[in-house]
Order: structure tokens, then sequence, then C-alpha cells
């Protein structure tokens, strides 16, 4: 039980990657409170679930590209749970369009998610953690923006390079008050978000090629990076800061 009595919020949590890691936490005493931006009956079972657990939680609607949003989101967190512990930005987006497709529209709205989501969400929750001199973020960026080109991944890739400089800023200006930042970079993991830019045989053609380029030759599950998010959540992770942890069964172009 690492986190109980902790509170952590996590967006994106109503599926994928979000939704795991906010179930993660909730088996080891986890409160979480489960940001959401369109699907309120998918986030409405994440609590369903987490409460199964016997922990807590609460769904918060939020687009992370809005500050208003991530105020109230985090004003409800604090609200509902007396303080915030743990902050996991998992929110993302992905249009899939290649350089030539990809539109002033497209651009604007992947950087606003997946980046200024990540700042406006660490900046808000780091004004809750100062106060207490301890805090826990870890975001979730993509092996995408670790230095690969991936066909149809202008913006995306671009967002998720940020995320992981963003990851090295905020470590390098919260650690006075005891504040981890780290990140997490994954590889291939079945989320819908990934099959839903493609058609079935698309799909299956891409884990196959996928599970050709990794050392273990499997294609990753949400709670694949749900554990290592744990770890980096946990104070097992206590003298961590700054990093990007790869989980990506070991893409042999990494390695």
């Amino acid at each position: 039980m690492r986190f109980d009595g902790k509170t952590a919020v996590v967006t994106g949590a109503s599926r994928g990657i979000g939704r795991a890691t906010a179930l993660a936490l909730s088996r080891e005493g986890c409160n979480v409170a489960v940001g959401y931006e369109k699907n309120s009956q998918k986030a409405d079972d994440a609590v369903r679930a987490i409460r199964s657990l016997k922990a807590q939680a609460i769904a918060v609607r939020c687009d992370v590209s809005k500050r208003s949003d991530v105020e109230a989101m985090f004003k409800a967190a604090a609200a509902e749970f007396g303080k915030v512990d743990i902050l996991v930005n998992n929110a993302g987006i992905d249009f899939g369009r290649p350089m030539l497709e990809t539109t002033d529209e497209i651009w604007d709205r992947t950087l606003d998610v997946n980046l200024k989501g990540v700042f406006l969400c660490t900046q808000i929750a780091a004004r809750y953690m100062v106060q207490r001199k301890y805090g826990k973020i870890v975001n979730i960026s993509s092996n995408s923006g670790f230095g690969i080109a991936v066909w149809g991944e202008t913006a995306y890739a671009a967002s998720k390079a940020g995320v992981i400089q963003l990851t090295k800023t905020a470590a390098f200006e919260l650690g006075q008050y005891g504040i981890n930042v780290n990140c997490i970079a994954p590889g291939a993991v079945h989320t819908d978000m990934l099959k839903g830019k493609m058609t079935d045989q698309e799909y299956a053609k891409f884990l196959e090629d996928r599970k050709r380029i990794t050392s273990l030759g499997i294609i990753g599950e949400p709670e694949d990076i749900a554990a290592a998010v744990l770890f980096l959540a946990s104070d097992d992770s206590r003298f961590i800061t700054g990093k990007t942890l790869l989980v990506d069964g070991g893409r042999r172009d990494f390695l």
C-alpha cells in the first residue's frame, strides 16, 4: 500500500493508459481524481471500478488546454480529498497526419493538449505541492518524441519531444520544493487511441511490424505503463527527477 492516504490527479483517465494507471494507484490505497474531457460514461465506470477497490474517486471533466478547466479540476480534487500528492499527465491526442496534410488546426490542437496541457497541469499542481514540500509528477511522452522519426506524427512527435524537455526544466525548478518530475516514453501499446487511427488490417500489420523491432517481440499493454508510473509516483523514486524512462519492449534502434 505505497499510496495509502495519498491523492492523485490522473488526466485522460477514462480509458487506456490513464485508466490503467488510476486503477493501479487505487489498488495501493490512493484516492484518485479521474480527469476526462468527453466520455463521462467511461469516466464514471472508472470511478466505480476504483471505489470497488475500496479507494475514493471522483470524475472531473477537464480540457487540459484550458487554464480555467485545469484550475477547476485541481480545486475539485483538493476540496474532495484535502490535498494533491501526485499528478499523472496522461491526456493526449494524435491525429496521425503526415507533414503535408497537417493543417494549422491539427498542429495547434495537438500542441495545446499534448504540451500546453502538461505545462498547465504541472504549474497548477505544483502550487498545491509547494505548500507541503512534497509532490510527484509523472508525464507521459512517447518514444516518437525521443529522437526517431515516425511517419504521420509531425505534430504528435513535436509535442511529445516538448514534454520530455518540459520534464527536465520543471524538475530543475521544482526540486527545491521536494517535487519530483519524471517522464515515461511508451512504445507501441494496445489502446483505443492507437487502434482508432487504422483499419483492422492496418492495425494487425502495425502490430506485427512493431513486434519485429522490439527485443522482447511483444506489444505493450496499458498496465505495463501503469507499473512504471507507480514506481515514479512512489517514494521508491525519491532520488530520481528530470528523467525519461523508455518503456517500449526494448526497441532495437534505442539500444
